[in-house]
């Protein structure tokens, strides 16, 4: 509440949350590439195997997600711990978000097309969302252009001139 407001013609999606994005991408690229081999399905039958590596790559990304809330309350800062405690509503729903989780995996499998897990397993979705925290340290010494990201990705669409002159015209200004 007491950064400055953002404009309504600003991107929704700025260089931070790119940032921040493209490091769990990442992950999760690997995971699914590599998860195989990593997590040591090999010896599974391949569905059981690609079944788990789903279920995983699934969970740590929803932990990944819940561990950077705790980054997103400060994007810009490095103690993102300041004060959470303070916060019951956002202690309350990260809570309630892993309560969720626990019972998607372990009696929601038909409905969210998963497998239980094992502890282990659980283990290594925890020790993956956990290190979204370094990572996101680390991200933040990455300095980040001006120019936002998505610019890169998107053509200029030529839009037509507003005759009235105002900015925020109402549609019928823009009659044909």
């Amino acid at each position: 509440m007491k950064r400055p407001l953002v404009g309504r013609r600003e991107p929704l999606i700025t260089n931070i949350m790119w940032r921040n994005l493209l490091i769990q991408v990442t992950v999760l690229l690997v995971l699914n590439f590599r998860g195989g081999r990593i997590l040591n399905l090999d010896h599974d039958t391949s569905e059981h195997a690609f079944r788990v590596r789903n279920t995983l790559i699934f969970n740590a990304f929803v932990l990944c997600q819940i561990f950077n809330e705790f980054n997103a309350r400060k994007p810009d800062e490095i103690n993102v711990w300041k004060g959470v405690t303070k916060n019951h509503l956002f202690m309350g729903i990260v809570g309630l978000e892993v309560v969720l989780q626990v019972i998607i995996i372990f009696f929601l499998g038909k409905f969210a097309s998963t497998v239980r897990l094992s502890w282990k397993l659980w283990v290594v979705s925890v020790v993956i969302g956990f290190f979204s925290w370094p990572l996101a340290i680390v991200g933040k010494l990455i300095p980040v252009p001006e120019r936002n990201f998505s610019e890169f990705f998107m053509k200029t669409i030529p839009c037509k001139k507003n005759p009235s002159g105002k900015e925020d015209a109402p549609l019928e200004d823009y009659a044909e």
